[in-house]
């Protein structure tokens, strides 16, 4: 991690932002619905259940396809850091959001791009050893989407922290031009910045599965601008910087638990071993 600054009052009214969390409406009139991520008043993205039992989850839907760079601040964020106190990147892109608290946080990051199913994916993988499958599809939870694996750590001995960057679009949807030009700045020391909105969600099983009841923490950040990016540092195994304006109060997560992630996300990368 590389700095982070207090939490600021940043958005625009609901029915104005592109970009907002929500719970769809069930149509029996019983329970709450899904509870998702809008991009200009379309489900994005189903998140982890309101329960906080259930397990982590990002899933893509299908009216996933949109992304909100801001083109005007792209050589702002190419080769200068920006400061969790640059006002003006965090304004504009405060912009595309509802209003609320958010705690913007720098993270220095390498990530790795994880395909669902395949090696190192957190859904086939930890998830299951704490949750085992779903027991309705006999088959691990399934995001719908590549992602980023970015660190995790110990939350202490019955919690571990994950943290993960989601693209609002499929790599394969990336110009390939742009992430070869973003590979050779890379290489060539450029650390770049990308930008996200994130969330916390804290999952614990209602009942344990084999030995295994851990809390796992979720930190997700869905990514506003930088997927070339992204995909070129997971690319050159080069690190970016990932400015998260991390959303409080809409994530699964209270305030005592938030307030602890700066001192996690500043902690020695470590796995978590199963069981433990």
């Amino acid at each position: 991690m590389i700095g982070c600054d207090e939490p600021r009052r940043l958005g625009v009214p609901d029915r104005e932002a592109r970009l907002r969390f929500g719970t769809e409406r069930r149509e029996d009139g019983g329970r709450p619905g899904r509870r998702v991520l809008m991009v200009d008043g379309e489900p994005a993205f189903e998140l982890s259940n309101w329960c906080g039992t259930c397990p982590l989850l990002f899933r893509r839907l299908v009216t996933g396809n949109k992304k909100l760079s801001l083109e005007v601040l792209r050589e702002r964020l190419t080769g200068t850091p920006a400061e969790p106190g640059d006002g003006g990147v965090i304004d504009a892109f405060g912009a595309l959001l509802p209003e609320g608290e958010y705690l913007p946080v720098l993270l220095r990051v390498e990530p790795r791009l994880v395909i669902p199913g395949q090696e190192g994916d957190y859904f086939s993988g930890e998830q299951v050893d704490t949750w085992g499958i779903d027991q309705f599809w006999g088959l691990p939870e399934y995001p719908h989407t590549p992602y980023y694996r970015t660190f995790e750590t110990a939350v202490d001995a019955s919690a571990h922290l994950y943290e993960f960057v989601v693209p609002m679009v499929p790599p394969t949807w990336n110009e390939r031009e742009r992430v070869e030009e973003y590979v050779e700045l890379m290489r060539r020391g450029a650390v770049p910045t990308a930008v996200a909105v994130s969330t916390l969600d804290v999952c614990e099983p209602a009942n344990a599965f084999g030995d295994d009841q851990s809390q796992h923490w979720g930190l997700t950040h869905f990514l506003l601008d930088g997927h070339h990016k992204l995909e070129a540092a997971a690319t050159a195994g080069c690190p970016v910087r990932v400015l998260s304006l991390l959303a409080l109060g809409e994530g699964l997560a209270g305030a005592e638990e938030c307030a602890r992630l700066p001192a996690l996300r500043a902690q020695p990368r470590s796995a978590r071993t199963a069981g433990a």
